[in-house]
């Protein structure tokens, strides 16, 4: 096969699937031109009992400038939800790029995603930190566990059942997870209850166990087994949990996605050569987005503190339901052969 570098031969015994794939025994590392029509990456294949066979879907082209310019509506656009709702980005930023670019880089996405939450939220922390919302008592708890399971998250994500067309999981249980935050929002929508205000001294009454294992851990694992911030999670969780005021909930949610959104980006890039990518692959993507979500999140940070939430919930609750379609068909299509 022409193209390939460093002089290779396409050599490998490989068969062209249905579903646009390769099953291939691999041999030894080649990689070919990702301009190519067939593009793949293999990798050397050993086992105790010798070699096995291995799937990798074939990786897209590289993108044009018109499909880079798609990307600054997709920034903006995540950059607004995420400084108005305390979440990174990412619930937008992913259905958005398979809607966009197809389901086959799910991996990708995530990687992109939550390097682009980084952006997303330091204008949402110097504007919380501004109108003195950001709980610290909290966030030294939340902030630590948050970490530790954004590290599992990560690791979880990459398991076998996740790869090729496994990714399709991936897309179901991140509809699955829309699913549970559109409930949440329409119940808020119907909900008359607003928490009081809460200082700093009451705030350091709240258990910092609860805040830690209850908020903290299980933001983490959910924002790096599915590539998001995970203040969709940490929002309802402190004021269930915590009885943390809405405003408040969201600027601590803020502060932990800023640590997070970096570590779990570091781990998930690190990742991407077992996907035919390579970490640069992310950096370019969040390079495009990364300036538009800034604009939005710093705009919309400062409304938290200024506009009802009644409106943007409800137009964000009505982007959620085509999300959650386009996801739940997208990854079962992988699954079970669709295209």
């Amino acid at each position: 096969m022409a193209g390939t570098r460093f002089g290779e031969q396409f050599h490998q015994p490989h068969v062209r699937t249905a579903d646009r794939s390769f099953i291939s025994i691999g041999l030894k590392s080649v990689w070919i031109d990702p301009g190519a029509e067939w593009a793949i990456r293999y990798h050397r294949a050993n086992e105790a009992c010798g070699l096995w066979f291995d799937r990798y879907d074939l990786a897209d082209k590289p993108m044009n400038s018109d499909e880079l310019l798609t990307l600054l509506p997709i920034g903006l656009l995540a950059g607004f939800c995420g400084g108005l709702l305390g979440i990174g980005g990412s619930v937008v930023i992913i259905p958005a790029l398979i809607i966009f670019f197809g389901g086959r880089q799910q991996h990708l996405y995530q990687a992109a995603a939550m390097i682009v939450n980084f952006f997303v939220v330091v204008p949402s922390v110097i504007r919380h930190f501004q109108a003195r919302a950001t709980l610290r008592p909290i966030t030294r708890w939340m902030i630590p566990g948050a970490l530790i399971g954004v590290v599992a998250g990560v690791y979880l994500s990459e398991l076998p059942v996740f790869r090729g067309a496994g990714q399709g999981y991936l897309q179901i249980a991140f509809a699955i997870f829309l699913a549970y935050v559109l409930i949440y929002n329409l119940r808020r929508l119907t909900s008359a209850i607003r928490m009081p205000r809460i200082s700093e001294s009451q705030a350091a009454e709240r258990s910092g166990f609860v805040a830690f294992a209850g908020v903290g851990v299980p933001t983490g694992v959910t924002g790096g087994l599915l590539g998001i911030g995970g203040g969709l999670f940490a929002v309802p969780a402190q004021q269930l949990l915590l009885r943390i005021p809405l405003r408040n909930a969201i600027a601590n949610s803020a502060s932990a996605i800023l640590w997070t959104s970096v570590v779990g980006a570091a781990f998930k890039s690190a990742k991407l050569s077992g996907h035919g990518h390579d970490w640069t692959d992310a950096i370019w993507m969040a390079i495009v987005m990364a300036p538009p979500a800034m604009i939005g999140s710093w705009y919309s940070a400062a409304k938290v503190h200024v506009w009802p939430v009644r409106v943007t919930r409800l137009a964000f609750s009505l982007l959620l339901i085509y999300a959650i379609i386009r996801l739940a068909t997208t990854g079962w299509a992988q699954i079970y052969g669709g295209s």
